[in-house]
């Protein structure tokens, strides 16, 4: 353990508030509230609503990785002026972006990148056995573990993802020695299409149904005695002499003992105000729901589009692309059809035509997931306030890490130390 040396009474009277009642807000909750502390939570609007409601629902240790890698920006280079890509690029004339834009760049080297997998590993180490503890306790978690088939058009292609795979699980997880080929890959599915050419399955990934699991973990704060504040805005806080005393809402002020900020992109602006700016950037996602007359029986990945699909809530969602155009959740119609084309390669013509979508798709969804540039998270005691907190920048890891991120801090904040797994994300390596 390291860290400054502190106690749960040191944090004074009143609850934790958390602010953010998504994923990894609900869970620092309820691991807060498991530990005998008082909490409540705020929530813009409702609770799972924002990022966590439409994606994919992954909890995997298999893809679990910095989204900036090497090779990342070449690829994303190309896709200037090619909005059906799966990682899209739009220029904006903003000095904030382009220094974002910078820095993602510096981290996509080897070295970067393996530093930030092995601190994602070891903080998602005991992520199966923590989604376990909340069934045992009651949480409807919703998880199934079906495994994760990765399908690809090409055995080259499969082969060399495998590899790659296998060298950064580095014994952590079960990997497969070899690749399906030929006409049995499609067969590790039956959702896939025999265009499929290559595939193989890591067991016992999982997947949950991401908003019934915030409904879930609602529940059981509820329970414990837990007030969630919803369809308030956090605006800002009183505070003195490093120490947050209340947050301010659009329905009042509450008084807290401790703060902690896990809104999403919603975050910088309350950071900011303590004097922490944070370069956040939305990562843009798509998805939609749709009844396959083969549903997927795992969480499929397709290899050469970057675009996935998982069995949720008895349809199956597709989703997919990483669109870096701003902070903001315009939903442009294009990549929804850009994903739909791509699961075709993968899944057969469940289309025919893309006018067909409108009536065949449920549910369109865009959701900005909070990015820094290195692709890690904030997971750390915000600087120069003994008793404010922030757990923001899970980007497409939210519903994976969330467990872990929620039970980690909530020991720093119980007990003052800082875990040993939460050192890569502190706030201070931004600075650098």
């Amino acid at each position: 353990m390291t860290g400054a040396p502190g106690t749960a009474g040191s944090l004074g009277e009143g609850p934790v508030v958390v602010v953010g009642g998504g994923v990894v807000g609900l869970c620092t909750a309820y691991y807060l509230a498991a530990a005998g502390l008082p909490v409540e939570v705020v929530e813009r609007r409702g609770l799972g609503s924002g990022a966590s409601r439409g994606n994919a629902g992954w909890v995997c240790l298999s893809h679990s990785t910095p989204v900036p890698a090497p090779g990342v920006v070449r690829y994303a280079l190309r896709s200037l002026g090619q909005p059906d890509s799966p990682l899209y690029l739009r220029p904006l004339p903003d000095p904030a972006f382009v220094r974002w834009l910078w820095r993602f760049w510096r981290s996509s080297t080897p070295a970067a990148f393996r530093r930030g997998y092995a601190a994602i590993a070891e903080l998602n180490r005991d992520t199966f056995d923590l989604f376990d503890g909340l069934r045992e306790n009651g949480v409807a978690t919703t998880l199934t573990r079906p495994g994760m088939v990765h399908a690809f058009l090409s055995p080259t292609e499969a082969r060399h993802h495998l590899a790659i795979q296998r060298q950064m699980a580095d014994g952590r997880y079960p990997m497969p020695d070899d690749v399906t080929t030929g006409p049995e890959a499609h067969l590790l599915d039956d959702a896939l299409s025999p265009g499929v050419r290559a595939a193989y399955l890591v067991e016992g990934e999982g997947v949950v149904d991401p908003e019934a699991f915030a409904q879930g973990l609602g529940e059981a704060l509820a329970d414990a005695g837990v007030k969630v504040h919803e369809n308030a805005e956090a605006t800002g806080f009183r505070s003195s002499a490093g120490r947050i005393a209340a947050l301010r809402t659009t329905q009042g002020e509450i008084p807290c003992a401790a703060v902690v900020v896990a809104a999403g992109m919603h975050s910088p602006h309350l950071l900011r105000s303590l004097g922490q700016p944070l370069p956040l950037q939305a990562g843009k996602g798509y998805s939609f729901s749709v009844e396959l007359d083969r549903a997927p029986r795992h969480t499929l990945y397709f290899g050469e589009r970057r675009a996935v699909a998982s069995p949720i809530g008895g349809t199956t969602r597709i989703g997919g692309t990483m669109e870096l155009s701003g902070n903001n959740n315009r939903l442009d119609w294009r990549r929804i059809v850009a994903v739909a084309l791509a699961s075709r390669h993968y899944l057969g013509r469940w289309f025919d035509d893309p006018d067909d979508l409108v009536g065949l798709i449920r549910d369109p969804w865009v959701g900005g997931r909070p990015f820094l540039p290195d692709g890690l998270p904030v997971i750390d005691r915000v600087p120069g306030h003994h008793n404010a907190f922030a757990a923001t920048g899970h980007g497409m890891l939210g519903v994976t890490l969330g467990p872990a991120t929620g039970h980690q801090l909530a020991e720093y904040i119980r007990t003052g130390r800082r875990p040993e797994a939460l050192a890569p994300f502190r706030f201070d390596r931004l600075s650098r």
